[in-house]
């Protein structure tokens, strides 16, 4: 069985090649491994309310700032919305499926029969926010600019098996791979699209604040850099009645309003300064959520279930650091973070622990290897010493006050012959052993100084304080710092993407996700193996193998995660009938929820 299921339309389109002729079928949707759940003509996504009331304005709180309009760039951070509000992809990704897109700036699309090319078609009645026809044009704009180097070079990395791009008239373009990809076709669908009028007349990394001009259901109506950003709908929209897009983008005005402050925040909520919020703190949930307008339900307080995939959250080690280049030593400080102590005594035993890169889904890896990861292995010689037991035992020996894991922390440091003096650890050559932790919320400090605590009982120093977010991002870019929080959330399907997190040949460049420096030749091969693999079955084993070797590396300390989305609202507003499956909680709002 194929990795993908396509829904054909019905006419045939005939591709004359040399001496014969090959009959091939346009595609409207897509799905990895199984058959796309919509049909060619459906009307409408099941998670969404055909009758939704137009209009109306939902206010929400954004954290820290934002400097630039353009949500491209590596230097710069845009404001939260931007990109899902104001910009659109050839293809509509699906949140009740796994891994589905539906034609939506693109009407069809066609796989050559050698899988080493795609073609899309453009909709006619595609049209940009300034009124401008969408062309294939724009499309091969957009994506060369995406990869140029005045972009984030994430985009560069994601589509790195594009070899060419070529307009084949004003509806049609033509990608070229360099090798087959199962999932490169797919992946092309989700190229932002926007108009090169938008920074006519400059570079790329100079349209700042020039508002963009792309096809989303929102323009950029106001803004004031760090304090807020308002939405408008778009009164032209030209995708009001596609089938990706009916009952969907609901109201009129979207504002976003800036604080520094996620407690100061949450104050301005309650006394109804804006009217949604999205909480990720623990203590804040369990102990700041009440008042009057909770008890009268003029406030809803609710979690939202979904089927995520929750990849993994830690304190991921800059390896490229003398102090983490030692993979015992990144063990032995693993060893000191007491996640049961943390989870009671901090986060109300609202979380669970991350044991996986591929936290609550069938990609994870179990405890010990199976007969297909050791055959994959012995495919791809690949030392079966790295294919053992996942070195968990750290999770679930985490007794009162963690103290047989500081112990065998102690041991650890004892044999590479580090040692104690006057309460301080030195290291084989004498130096102190300390490190710095870079932070942008300063609502984490409680959670770092339990973990502070207990390595001061190692003799370690860690350093903490939070900065600014700007200049966090700028160190983070460029890889200046020790040590710090990195979440890697996965998709069902994870492809292309893994490759700016884990690969070797982003270890080095400035931008990309791969902050803590993993460079193995054996995880490239795993990520490759996903990435080409054309049964999903396989792409399976693959990603278990893969997380087996990450995660008895120890490039991160894992933290937590939770099944469900923590949110508050006024009770203004309404929901469609049924959720979606996977999605993040605040695009789904405003994709899906009306005013009443």
């Amino acid at each position: 069985m194929n990795i993908y299921y396509k829904k054909l339309i019905k006419l045939p389109i005939v591709i004359y090649a040399v001496l014969f002729s090959i009959v091939t079928m346009a595609d409207y949707s897509i799905a990895i491994g199984y058959e796309p759940k919509y049909s060619d003509s459906f009307r409408n996504f099941d998670y969404v309310n055909t009758k939704s009331k137009q209009g109306g304005t939902i206010k929400l709180s954004a954290f820290g700032t934002f400097e630039s309009l353009n949500p491209f760039l590596l230097k710069s951070l845009a404001p939260t919305g931007l990109t899902n509000l104001v910009f659109e992809t050839l293809m509509e990704r699906s949140l009740d499926e796994p891994s589905s897109s539906y034609g939506h700036i693109a009407s069809k699309y066609r796989l050559s029969e050698d899988k080493l090319s795609v073609i899309y078609y453009i909709k006619d009645n595609a049209y940009f926010s300034n009124g401008d026809e969408i062309t294939a044009k724009d499309v091969e704009f957009s994506y060369k600019t995406l990869v140029s180097k005045d972009a984030h070079p994430q985009y560069k990395i994601y589509w790195s098996d594009i070899k060419d791009v070529i307009v084949l008239d004003r509806k049609s373009i033509k990608f070229i791979f360099n090798q087959k990809n199962p999932e490169l076709h797919m992946i092309i669908g989700d190229i932002p699209i926007f108009s090169k009028k938008w920074f006519d007349g400059k570079t790329f990394s100079e349209s700042i604040l020039d508002k963009p001009i792309a096809s989303g259901p929102y323009i950029v109506s106001k803004y004031e850099t760090g304090r807020f950003v308002e939405y408008k709908k778009n009164p032209d929209y030209w995708a009001r009645n596609e089938s990706t897009r009916i009952g969907m983008f609901n109201f009129e005005k979207i504002i976003f309003k800036y604080y520094k402050d996620m407690t100061v925040a949450l104050e301005a909520f309650k006394a109804g300064e804006y009217d949604y919020i999205y909480e990720n703190h623990s203590k804040r949930w369990a102990r700041d959520y009440n008042g009057p307008n909770f008890s009268n339900d003029t406030i809803i307080k609710t979690e939202l279930e979904h089927m995520n995939n929750a990849g993994i959250q830690g304190f991921i080690f800059n390896t490229r650091k003398k102090i983490f280049q030692s993979k015992e030593v990144r063990k032995a400080i693993t060893l000191a973070f007491d996640f049961n102590w943390s989870n009671k005594n901090l986060f109300y035993n609202q979380y669970k622990r991350c044991e996986s890169y591929f936290s609550n889904s069938e990609l994870s890896g179990n405890l010990k290897p199976t007969l297909d990861e050791i055959n994959l292995a012995k495919k791809l010689y690949i030392p079966l010493s790295k294919v053992i037991e996942k070195d968990s035992k750290f999770i679930y020996d985490s007794s009162e006050n963690n103290r047989k894991n500081l112990y065998d922390a102690k041991k650890i440091f004892d044999k590479l012959g580090w040692s104690v003096k006057n309460e301080i650890l030195y290291d084989e050559t004498n130096t102190k052993v300390e490190f710095d932790f870079l932070l942008a919320q300063k609502g984490f400090e409680r959670i770092l100084a339990p973990f502070a605590k207990n390595l001061k009982k190692l003799g370690i120093k860690l350093n903490y304080r939070t900065i600014d977010l700007s200049l966090y991002q700028r160190r983070v870019d460029s890889f200046d710092f020790d040590m710090m929080v990195m979440s890697y959330p996965q998709s069902q399907s994870p492809g292309n993407e893994l490759i700016s997190m884990f690969h070797s040949s982003s270890s080095q460049s400035k931008g990309a996700y791969n902050v803590g420096g993993i460079s193995d030749q054996y995880v490239d091969m795993l990520l490759e193996e996903i990435i080409y693999s054309s049964e999903r079955e396989d792409m399976i084993t693959a990603a278990k193998l893969l997380d087996r070797l990450l995660w008895n590396e120890f490039y991160m300390l894992p933290n937590w995660y939770i099944s469900t989305h923590r949110i508050a609202y006024f009770n203004k507003f309404k929901q469609p009938r049924n959720l979606p499956k996977y999605y993040e909680a605040t695009n789904y709002v405003l994709k899906t929820w009306s005013i009443k």
